[in-house]
């Protein structure tokens, strides 16, 4: 960047002591000047070229200026994701919106963005400027949870569009910061608007719904997020709504966001959404069409394809101006200048943050906090829980999560230095003083049981220990490698672009480890292999078809005096960078012998569920009750049903320790297992978390933000976007656990509720006692219900507040239900009055709840 300083006093003289004036070469150059005026001199300084290769998630420098590149892809769901840093990761979503308490979520959000500021500057100051090292977080999803099968539910806040919008205004202020000139980060507001599975056929489907289910579930939290968090980015989704694309859409682009909404942030495509406009939902014939189509409807950068290279040609057609150019770049260049990235770093308040603040201490307790305060305590039977250590001798942990780091990282995750399990957290939680035996009995969804038993001495090549490892910065392991080394085992997590050595970074990379090994006896043995993106393993030259429908096993008849030539062929395009290869045995799985070599233990804590390797965004997966990224089905997977079934014949006391994102059809679960713990997908200190809850060091006070339905019978067509029948807002039927429901250590009691009329808002305000003897945390839930002549909710919650009481102290909780509360959409989609009687309801769940637990509640009716 070129600068001219005009010194008004003698150059002999100190420069503190001279009146220095400076002057730029450009105006955007200048920090006093408005930013509208600083973006409008940029872009006129540009040529349509230039302008276009903006408008791409890559956008490369531009050196005549002083613009350095910048990737516009990062995410920071529940923590940065995807970095070469270390980072701290806290619960998923769906974990987080089981807190139920937004200054917790706030805090998350501004320690994420302290991490994601002290990463951009570092890598900044390195010369990098590559995927996931941006100030630009693709977060939050706030789509609405309508269907627990679909897979990318977990990284919602669940089904209700209030709890949504508001934990999701939290998380984009506590991301955005509060600054008056520049923005600590940018959130945005995904996937826009009527978006929530199925993963299957996402590039081709075509949403169809009511008005009245638009503007009553769909469009609540993106219109609350937009207008009121002023949050600074929007995603488009790829799937089609009422016949044309998202990311072209009339409707919701056009009419709602810029025109009602006035939204003033800049749109992103989701990663490759464009070209299905012309190659999945054929609405425009090529790119040039699609590009400009996208464009005009106010999709300002593309990721992904690079279908708005085709931006050229589109204006050669006349299918799109200059000036529509224009529009979406200013709008692009405006984020980057509010983000601080032209101006002297003494001028951007949050320039300073360093490396220092990754994994801080304030940090990983707040992981820590939040994956106590997301554990939901869905069955107590007899006060199971919680676990006394003085009697008990013998603790049994079972099950294919219980010693699964994966599975608490979810996805869109980054890597945390330490990661602790739940066999871990029960281990330093009792010490010396119990015994614990571990039995991972069987895996998430078959019955295969691996057992390493890895050697580093049984490896060789070329008589050194370990592998010979050949890195190629292409994913078809074309040319000569750019790296080759001896490495003693293969296995290592690298976030996206990390450096290996010698310039080769996980990104559009592949690889190759060869080796040689030798059994030290004759025996059946078993590789493991996994890996993210992609693996393959050869022995003498032959390609192995893996055994396991998640895992990959390779078994193979070792004899001792042979030997055998290992390669592992691997490959990375983006996203993080995993591969693990490990030697073992691997035996069918055998329930009954799991329950018999534990039914001597005191307790036994059964580790179940899912993980994201079967639920997710798009993947391969197709097996029983999973189909590319969803669930066909909501049970436990029947491998894990059958060893429970054992645990509990055995007539020790059982707990169900669940992991999920998403809801499980627990109905044999929930009549025959003592005690359900929720622990959703915890993050880096879940394990803790879990034995602190066990234990009673931590009171759980977590709440459903989803039903838990018993089956797929009780629910509509996937593909059927209406909400009838679907959420506690619209669910005829009796689920095994609602929306809102979570137990605990204590109880609590509610006075009657007062209610005032002042305006044309409503003051609501009760008193809650907790009567039990354990200080807890309570979630106080207001629901409205207001019967008309048309569809309205069953019941609508309308506010909540989490709370902490002492054993026997009590509180006074008040809400203000403003107009915006106390409206209901018709038909139309038009947001009226409540009319008539509306009856509210406070207590710790829904009214039609209360026989599950403790929870009381207050209500009243009022007429207006």
């Amino acid at each position: 960047m070129k600068k001219i300083f005009i010194l008004s006093c003698g150059l002999l003289l100190a420069l503190s002591a001279c009146n220095v004036k400076q002057t730029y070469q450009y105006a955007f150059q200048n920090p006093d000047l408005p930013v509208d005026e600083r973006v409008d001199d940029l872009v006129s300084q540009l040529t349509l070229e230039e302008k276009i290769s903006q408008m791409i998630n890559t956008a490369p420098a531009i050196e005549r200026l002083g613009i350095p590149a910048y990737n516009w892809w990062n995410e920071c769901l529940h923590g940065v994701a995807r970095s070469p840093y270390p980072v701290t990761s806290f619960p998923q979503a769906i974990g987080m919106a089981a807190t139920w308490d937004v200054e917790s979520i706030h805090q998350m959000a501004e320690y994420a963005s302290d991490e994601g500021r002290a990463i951009y500057h570092d890598a900044s100051n390195k010369g990098k400027t590559g995927i996931f090292l941006g100030l630009t977080y693709w977060s939050p999803n706030i789509n609405i949870f309508r269907d627990p099968r679909w897979g990318r539910g977990q990284e919602t806040y669940g089904e209700d569009p209030f709890l949504t919008a508001t934990i999701g205004s939290s998380f984009v202020k506590g991301l955005q910061g509060d600054d008056p000139v520049y923005l600590k980060s940018s959130a945005c507001a995904k996937h826009y608007a009527v978006h929530s599975g199925p993963e299957w056929n996402r590039h081709t489907y075509n949403a169809e719904v009511s008005n009245f289910d638009l503007w009553d579930t769909y469009l609540p939290a993106f219109q609350e997020l937009v207008v009121d968090a002023k949050v600074t980015g929007v995603m488009c989704a790829y799937n089609a709504l009422f016949g044309q694309p998202c990311c072209g859409s009339d409707l919701i682009m056009q009419d709602i966001l810029q025109n009602q909404w006035r939204f003033d942030g800049y749109v992103t495509s989701d990663c490759g959404a464009i070209s299905d406009f012309y190659r999945t939902h054929k609405t425009q014939p090529d790119a040039a069409a699609a590009a400009a189509d996208a464009v005009l409807h106010g999709t300002d950068c593309e990721c992904g394809n690079g279908v708005y290279e085709a931006l050229t040609e589109a204006i050669d057609k006349g299918l799109i101006t200059e000036a529509d150019i224009d529009v979406s770049v200013k709008r692009l260049f405006k984020i980057r200048f509010r983000l601080g990235m032209f101006d002297p770093d003494d001028r951007v308040p949050y320039a300073k943050t360093s490396v220092d603040v990754l994994e801080a201490p304030e940090h990983q307790a707040h992981a820590l906090k939040m994956a106590q305060q997301s554990i939901v305590l869905l069955k107590n039977e007899n006060n199971l829980l919680p676990l006394n250590k003085q009697q008990i001798k013998k603790i049994a942990v079972v099950g294919p999560n219980a010693d699964s780091e994966s599975v608490l990282l979810a996805n869109y995750y980054g890597y945390p230095t330490e990661v602790t399990t739940l066999l871990e957290g029960i281990r330093a939680k009792v010490g010396n003083a119990v015994e614990v035996v571990y039995e991972k009995g069987v895996n998430l969804t078959d019955d295969f049981v691996f057992t390493s038993n890895y050697k580093d001495e049984l490896f060789t090549y070329n008589g050194a220990q370990g592998f010979q490892a050949n890195y190629y910065q292409n994913t078809n392991r074309e040319g000569d490698p750019g790296l080759t080394r001896i490495e003693k085992k293969v296995d290592y997590q690298w976030g996206d672009g990390q450096d290996i050595a010698d310039g080769i970074i996980t990104r559009q990379m592949s690889a190759v480890w060869s080796t040689v090994y030798t059994p030290e006896q004759t025996a059946d043995v078993a590789f493991e292999l996994k890996a993210d993106d992609w693996a393959e393993l050869y022995i003498d030259g032959v390609k192995q078809e893996k055994t396991g429908n998640i895992n990959a096993y390779y078994p193979l008849q070792a004899e001792k005096g042979k030997t055998y030539k290992i390669d592992i062929n691997y490959r990375q395009s983006a996203d993080n960078a995993e591969i693990t290869f490990d030697l073992g045995t691997l035996k069918k799985a055998n329930v009954k012998a799991t329950a018999a070599a534990v039914k001597d233990a005191d307790i036994i804590l059964f580790a179940g569920g899912i993980s994201s390797r079967v639920e997710g965004e798009e993947m391969g997966v197709v097996i029983d009750g999973f189909k590319r990224g969803d669930r066909t089905s909501i049970d436990l997977p029947a491998i894990q049903k059958d060893l429970l079934k054992e645990l509990k014949a055995t007539g020790k006391p059982v707990v169900f320790v669940l992991m999920t994102g998403s809801a499980i059809g627990l109905e044999w679960e929930s009549q025959n297992i003592p005690a359900i713990v929720n622990a959703w997908y915890g993050g880096q200190a879940a394990g803790q978390a879990i034995a602190d809850v066990l234990f009673g060091d931590y009171n759980p006070a977590g709440r459903l933000p989803v039903t838990f339905y018993k089956s797929v019978n009780d629910l509509p067509d996937f593909e059927d976007y209406s909400m009838a029948n679907r959420t506690y807002r619209y669910f005829k039927g009796t689920p095994v656990y609602p929306f809102g429901y979570g137990l605990s250590y204590t109880t609590f009691q509610y006075n009657t509720l007062e209610t005032a009329q002042e305006g044309q808002s409503v003051k609501v305000k009760t008193t809650v006692t907790n009567t039990g003897g354990k200080d807890g945390d309570e979630v106080v839930q207001l629901y409205l219900s207001n019967k008309r002549d048309f569809t309205t909710p069953i019941r609508a919650l309308k506010g909540f507040q989490r709370i902490h009481l002492k054993a026997g102290e009590s509180k006074t909780v008040e809400f203000t239900l403003t107009p915006k509360e106390l409206a209901v959409v018709n038909r139309t989609g038009s947001s009226e009055p409540m009319k008539g009687e509306v009856i509210i309801s406070v207590g710790g769940g829904q009214p039609s709840a209360l026989s599950l637990s403790h929870q009381q509640s207050a209500q009243q009716t009022i007429s207006l």
